[in-house]
């Protein structure tokens, strides 16, 4: 197993429990697969420079975990499907 970290940008209209629930999501979508989330840190919701689908602004959250490689393409197609996220950008930590 490598370490990564993900970076995933959530539409500013989800409220403070939605956010729970995707970051609650995404834990048990690493764990079920024999990873583990180290971290998951929640940012406040930021402004973007850009429109994303429409949005001028999303909340922020950076998990750091542990899992193999194929798993990982696995997570980014599964996050893929969710409405709740604009984007996400998965980076391996490391060697």
């Amino acid at each position: 197993m490598r370490d990564y970290e993900l970076v995933t940008m959530v539409k500013p209209d989800v409220d403070e429990d939605g956010l729970s629930e995707t970051i609650d999501k995404l834990g048990k979508f690493i764990g079920d697969r024999g990873g583990e989330v180290n971290e998951s840190d929640r940012w406040k919701k930021r402004k973007l420079a850009y429109p994303v689908k429409k949005f001028m602004e999303a909340s922020y959250v950076l998990t750091r975990f542990k899992l193999d490689a194929v798993s990982v393409k696995e997570l980014e197609l599964e996050i893929r499907n969710w409405e709740e996220v604009l984007r996400y950008l998965v980076v391996k930590v490391g060697n």
